[in-house]
């Protein structure tokens, strides 16, 4: 691993500085804002809602400062891209070194792999074709605080996720370099963050040999047009599209192909749910157990971007609904919309097609006739045929939280 202590120092000085300038939006007894977050996040998570501007980025919601975990605001997401200096920011681990890109180094081996070799950032640059590609990613506990009943975790929103177009390498190439053995199983990778003590789980993920081969998955250098930001993974990410952002490792140091399973704690123990709670297209087959399974892909689901919680609308005059949609890969092709609580159903107007792996923007008018409250509601439905549910699929962990969202509109 490339850390050094100086870098670790950095990194933590780095957090403390931003620690000491957030900027509370709210507290005790105020009502529920777009900052804040969803009413139904658990008591205190929206009373400590903080807009905080780490370095490099715009204020976003501060849900833990060390590790850094902030969401995106709800009002980003009417945009067909997330931009950089509003993408949500996910790490483990607190220490989180500041790279030096002329020292940094990927190092490719493991036992599965036949002519070890490392590569430095010109050479990732240089030496393979380079490739872009739109797509979303999402924490799998997006919308975790949304959970009931509410479970252990970072109680997120809305906004752990964004959708970004991402250009480096083909994954598939880098390992055809380093003569992937047949009986190579997983891809593991490591990245940069650490923990504070020994002690800690470095965070090392794995994938299957087949899902790294995928022409799809890739080493991202550059994430809309720009190098990556530090907050986002600089130098290089792994980037695994329709697979949740578990398996995007930051910073990634290392590649190793294995012939065995990957056994650390963040594969072994965490992002895993019972068998049978949900029904994945790409199964992690080396890594199940007779009991769970690690997560997979992203499921299908929507958000209403437009109109907002509690917003006032007259009555003859026509408001536009506008949302997102998306899923892990199989491409939305269907957004109905309900504008009275779910008892009756009108298709919205898709936007353009970005990719099957990136979100799809959809609007749609409708008219209120009478002064009152009204129910709008948004359902997604993928080429698969799969819908997004009306009661949500609990999992211990609050993980793929795709319920049906409801927004209250009043019209006057």
């Amino acid at each position: 691993r490339m850390t050094t202590r100086r870098q670790l120092l950095n990194g933590a000085a780095t957090l403390a500085a931003y620690a000491s300038t957030a900027r509370l939006v709210g507290g005790p007894g105020f009502a529920a804002t777009p900052d804040q977050g969803p009413s139904a996040l658990p008591s205190g998570a929206r009373e400590a809602a903080v807009l905080d501007a780490l370095p490099g980025k715009k204020p976003l919601i501060k849900r833990s400062y060390r590790p850094p975990n902030y969401e995106t605001p709800m009002e980003v997401f009417d945009k067909a891209f997330t931009p950089n200096d509003e993408f949500f920011v996910r790490w483990h681990l607190s220490n989180i070194p500041e790279v030096d890109a002329a020292e940094w180094r990927l190092k490719i081996g493991g036992d599965g792999s036949s002519t070890p070799f490392e590569l430095s950032l010109v050479q990732l640059a240089t030496d393979f074709e380079q490739v872009e590609l739109a797509a979303l990613c999402q924490c799998a506990g997006n919308r975790r605080g949304l959970s009931n009943p509410h479970v252990m975790g970072v109680q997120w929103g809305y906004g752990a996720m964004g959708n970004a177009k991402w250009k480096g390498v083909r994954l598939k190439d880098i390992l055809a370099k380093a003569g992937l053995k047949a009986d190579a199983i997983e891809i593991a990778f490591n990245g940069g963050e650490s923990g504070v003590v020994e002690e800690t789980p470095d965070f090392v993920k794995s994938i299957p040999t087949w899902k790294a081969l995928d022409e799809n998955t890739m080493i991202a250098t550059h994430m809309n047009g720009e190098s990556l930001p530090h907050w986002n993974g600089y130098p290089a990410r792994l980037i695994v599209p329709g697979w949740t952002a578990t398996y995007w490792t930051k910073q990634v140091t290392e590649i190793n192909a294995l012939t065995k399973p990957q056994g650390g704690y963040w594969m072994a123990k965490a992002y895993r749910v019972p068998l049978g709670t949900f029904s994945f297209t790409d199964r992690f087959i080396t890594q199940e157990t007779d009991k769970n399974t690690p997560i997979t892909e992203v499921v299908v689901n929507s958000l209403i971007t437009s109109p907002g919680e509690g917003q006032a609308v007259a009555v003859g005059k026509s408001v536009d609904v506008r949302g997102i949609a998306w899923d892990g890969g199989h491409g939305i092709t269907e957004v109905d919309v309900s504008t009275d609580g779910g008892k009756n159903w009108r298709p919205a107007v898709l936007g353009e097609d970005l990719g099957r792996f990136s979100w799809r923007q959809w609007s749609l008018s409708f008219t209120p006739t009478d002064p009152g409250s009204y129910a709008v509601m948004a359902r997604a439905t993928n080429a698969q045929g799969v819908s997004q549910v009306s009661k949500l699929i609990f999992s211990p962990s609050g993980y793929h939280n795709n319920v049906i969202q409801t927004v209250n509109v009043e019209a006057a």
